[in-house]
Formats: structure tokens, sequence, C-alpha cells
């Protein structure tokens, strides 16, 4: 039998609904509304009213940012970091986490000890950076990846998820005569896939979004990630700026078509979302694992 509901929980309802609508609303329609400037002429966009869909069509926006070499550079770079990074990071915690979720392994509180350190103190920008200039790291590409293999905060949540799996798995395996390496890549790695979903996006997200490093570690225009060269257009007030000797420019201006049309705010929104919409892209894939690993340890303990 169906409970009736009473009349106050009917107007909580209303109002959690219309109140959640409105948290949903208020947080895409800033990104819908960039996405309809980008898709729009950008004098035209001047004139404003531009609400829910474009007035004046066109791809031009897009164009003239992909097809600057220097966007390209950046989107092979941000590609190649997030795809190696997240892989090195993930391969790198994941063994440091096995390893330490024996509760029989020598010297395990010095080494627990000196892995918690450097989450409490930090020796500094300067020191970072000439660390970096030692380890020749600096103006290359390992410099997005190298330092970032290993985060302390996943190992701390796959070694919890380990030490959660049960013994008699790795035992029998164990007395099956599989080795530690055959144990972690046969048995706890599949059991322990949305976990490793879950780092993976959160891993993934922060190497496509970081600019920090491309920004003070490296000075050669054609190793920045896509974030740092959105940071540098969205400070820029002329479209000569913003381009850099892009080719693009010259034949529009040549044959006097599109160029009139843009603007520079045009040109940001349709840079923001060609850098916003790849890693937003990723998260369908992960869906179905993401909210079973982000309730890891929520229920046992």
């Amino acid at each position: 039998m169906v409970r009736k509901l009473s009349a106050g929980e009917r107007i909580f309802n209303i109002f959690n609904t219309a109140f959640l609508i409105f948290i949903g609303l208020s947080t895409l329609y800033p990104m819908y509304y960039m996405l309809i400037l980008s898709l729009n002429e950008g004098m035209d966009s001047l004139k404003g009213g531009i609400w829910l869909y474009p007035r004046k069509f066109t791809w031009f926006n897009y164009e003239f940012v992909l097809n600057n070499s220097l966007m390209r550079d950046a989107y092979i770079i941000s590609i190649s970091r997030t795809v190696i990074g997240t892989a090195l990071s993930i391969l790198v915690t994941a063994v440091t986490a096995y390893g330490l979720s024996f509760n029989n392994l020598p010297y395990k509180k010095a080494i627990m000890t000196f892995i918690i350190i450097p989450m409490v103190f930090n020796g500094g920008l300067i020191p970072y950076y000439l660390q970096l200039r030692n380890l020749g790291l600096l103006n290359t590409f390992w410099v997005y990846v190298i330092p970032s293999a290993f985060s302390i905060f996943n190992m701390f949540v796959m070694r919890k998820f380990f030490m959660d799996l049960p013994d008699s798995l790795k035992e029998s395996a164990h007395i099956d005569g599989a080795t530690h390496i055959q144990i972690l890549v046969k048995i706890v790695l599949p059991l322990s896939k949305p976990m490793l979903a879950a780092l993976s996006l959160f891993t993934a997200v922060y190497h496509w979004n970081d600019w920090f490093s491309g920004a003070f570690y490296v000075d050669n225009i054609r190793l920045i990630p896509i974030q740092t060269y959105l940071h540098r257009i969205l400070s820029a007030d002329s479209l000569n700026m913003l381009t850099g000797g892009n080719a693009l420019v010259q034949e529009a201006a040549a044959r006097q078509s599109h160029l009139g049309s843009m603007t520079v705010t045009s040109v940001k929104m349709a840079a923001v979302m060609c850098g916003t919409l790849p890693i937003l892209c990723v998260y369908p894939f992960l869906q179905k694992y993401f909210v079973k690993g982000m309730l890891i340890g929520s229920i046992k303990g």
C-alpha cells in the first residue's frame, strides 16, 4: 500500500525539486552561455540579447582557434601528459600501495612516516624549481609527468582498499606459485576497477586542468599545455595577441570576410570551450565505476 504524502511533505518535495533545478541551471547555464557566444558572430554578440541560442550562427571562431598551430601543439601536449601522466601515476601509486598494504612489511612505520612528511611540510616553490633544474626537467615534457607520478593521497586510498580485500585470495594465489606482481596484476587490480576508475578520473582532471606547470617551468611555447595557453588567451586584449601569427588571420584579412565580425571575447569563448569539452567527454565512460569508487570505505570500517 502506497502511503499518502502529507501536505508538509508535498510542499517540501516541491520546494526541494525547485531548489535543485535552480542549482542545476545556475551551474550549467554559464557553460551553455559561453557555447552560444562562441557560435555567434562576435560583433553581433556586442549588441546583447543572446540568451538561448546564437542569433548569427558561425563556426569561424572555432576555425580561428583550431587553425592556430600553437593551439594544436597545446592540445597534443595536454592529451599526451593526461594519458601518460595518469597511467604512470596509477601504476606507481598502485605498486607502492600494494607493498604498504602488508602488515608484516619490514620498517613499515618508518616508510609511512617518510611518506607522510611531504603532506605536512612543503619545501616551497623556489627549492622545488631548483630541484627540477638539477634534475634536468625544466623546459621538457617530463616536467608534467615525473613530479606527479606518485600521489600520496591516492596511495592511502588504494592502500585502504587493498587491505580490505580478503587475505585468503592473496594467500591461495601465493600457495599456487603466483608472484606478487602476478597477484597484483591478475587479482588485486581487477577487483579494484571502481576505485581505479575514480582515481584515474581525478588524476586525469588534474593533468588536464594544470596551467601552473606550463607557466612557471616551461619557456618553450611549443611545450605549454592547453590550460596555460588558455590562460594567455584570456589575458590578451587583441586578436594579434591571441594568434601570434595565425595564418588564418592573414587569409581572412585578405578577403575581408569573417575577421571584421570577430571580437576578442568571441574567440576567448571558443578557446575556453575547446579546452573544457574534451575532459567533460571522459566522465560518461567512467560513470558506472565512479559512484561505486567514491563510496569506497563508507560501508566498511
